[in-house]
C-alpha cells in the first residue's frame, strides 16, 4: 500500500493510470460536514485479485488543487479507463462532478439485483463486502476520524488501503449476481422457468394475503392502544388531499383573467363516452404502447380446453 504523499510521486502514477482498463477508485475527505469539504486522499486498486494491498495506491492530495485537477484530467475526464466506485455520487462531486465519464457504481448495481439474489438490510459497502466476500469484522471507526490531520494515524491508512481491497472484490461478486439476474432471454429455458413459477407461486399468494392481513391487524392494534412504534415497525399519521374543480370554474377563470392553460388533457375512457361523437371536433394526439401481461393457465382452463 504505497502511501504517496510528493507532488511528483503521485504525478507519476497518475500518468501510470491513464493506460488502465479499469480502476477501483476511494476517497477519504476532509470537513465533509462543512461548507468547504476538502479532498484528503485518493485510494486506488487496478488489480482486483490484490488482496495484499501492494497495488492499492494513497494518494495524498490534501491542499493540492493542482494534483487533483491533474486526476480530474487525465483519469476521471478519460472515457477509455473504468471507474468504479462505490456511491459514485458522493466520490465524483469532487472529482470532476458531471464531466466525470465511464463511472460505475456498486451501489447502483446491487440496487437493481433482485432481493431474493442479495437480500441485505442496506447497500453499504460493508454490508455487501461481508454478505459477498466473507469479509468479517469490518471496522468502519475511521470513516469518520479527522482526515484533515497530518501526519495520518496507521489506523486512518489502513483503513484506506482496505476499503479499496474490499471495493475491487465487491464489484466482481455484483458483476456475477448481474449476469446470474439478467440471463439471456433468447435462450432460457421456458420449461425450467415455468416449474419454478409455478412451485413458488401458491406460496407467494400465501404469503402475501398473511403479510397484508398481518399489516392491518398492526396498524389497527397500534392505533387502539395509543402506540406510535414497536419494535417491529413505526405507525405514521399522514393526511391525503385532492384538489378538484369544475371544469366549467377553471374555464371561466381563464377566460376573466386572461391565464393561460395551454397544456394537455389526458381524456379518460369516461370523458371520451361523455363527449361522443364531439370528440370527432377535437385535435388529439394519441400515443401508444404496448404491454405485456403473464397470466397464469389455472387448472379449470386447461381441462376447459381438454
Amino acid at each position: 500500500m504505497p502511501y504517496l504523499t510528493t507532488t511528483s510521486e503521485i504525478r507519476a502514477v497518475i500518468a501510470k493510470y491513464t493506460t488502465a482498463q479499469t480502476l477501483w477508485i476511494d476517497t477519504e475527505v476532509a470537513d465533509y460536514k462543512s461548507r468547504n469539504p476538502r479532498l484528503s486522499l485518493i485510494q486506488v486498486l487496478d488489480d482486483p485479485t490484490d488482496m495484499s494491498g501492494d497495488r492499492v495506491y494513497l494518494l495524498d492530495v490534501l491542499d493540492q488543487p493542482s494534483v487533483i485537477a491533474d486526476f480530474i484530467e487525465q483519469i476521471m475526464l478519460n472515457s477509455t479507463i473504468e471507474k468504479v466506485f462505490h456511491n459514485a455520487s458522493y466520490d465524483v462531486k469532487l472529482l470532476g462532478n458531471k464531466k466525470a465519464k465511464n463511472i460505475t457504481c456498486t451501489l447502483e448495481i446491487a440496487k437493481k439485483i433482485p432481493y431474493y439474489l442479495l437480500p441485505l438490510p442496506d447497500y453499504k459497502l460493508q454490508t455487501i463486502a461481508m454478505a459477498l466476500c466473507n469479509f468479517n469484522n469490518i471496522d468502519k471507526q475511521e470513516q469518520s476520524s479527522n482526515w484533515g490531520q497530518r501526519p495520518l494515524t496507521e489506523e486512518q491508512i489502513e483503513y484506506a488501503y482496505l476499503d479499496c481491497i474490499y471495493l475491487a472484490q465487491v464489484h466482481q461478486s455484483l458483476l456475477e449476481l448481474k449476469t446470474q439476474s439478467n440471463p439471456d432471454s433468447a435462450t432460457e429455458d421456458l420449461i425450467a422457468l415455468g416449474a419454478r413459477y409455478t412451485q413458488i407461486e401458491e406460496q407467494w399468494k400465501l404469503l402475501n394475503s398473511e403479510f397484508e392481513h398481518l399489516q392491518e391487524r398492526m396498524k389497527k392494534a397500534m392505533q387502539a392502544q395509543d402506540v406510535a412504534e414497536t419494535s417491529f415497525c413505526k405507525l405514521t399519521r399522514y393526511e391525503r388531499k385532492t384538489v378538484k374543480v369544475a371544469f366549467t370554474e377553471l374555464a371561466r377563470l381563464v377566460q376573466t383573467q386572461d391565464i393561460s392553460l395551454d397544456f394537455a388533457v389526458t381524456l379518460t375512457q369516461k370523458l371520451q363516452k361523455d363527449l361522443g361523437q364531439n370528440l370527432e371536433e377535437l385535435s388529439v394526439d394519441i400515443d401508444s404502447s404496448i404491454a405485456w401481461r403473464l397470466t397464469p393457465k389455472t387448472q379449470e382452463s386447461d381441462e376447459g380446453n381438454e
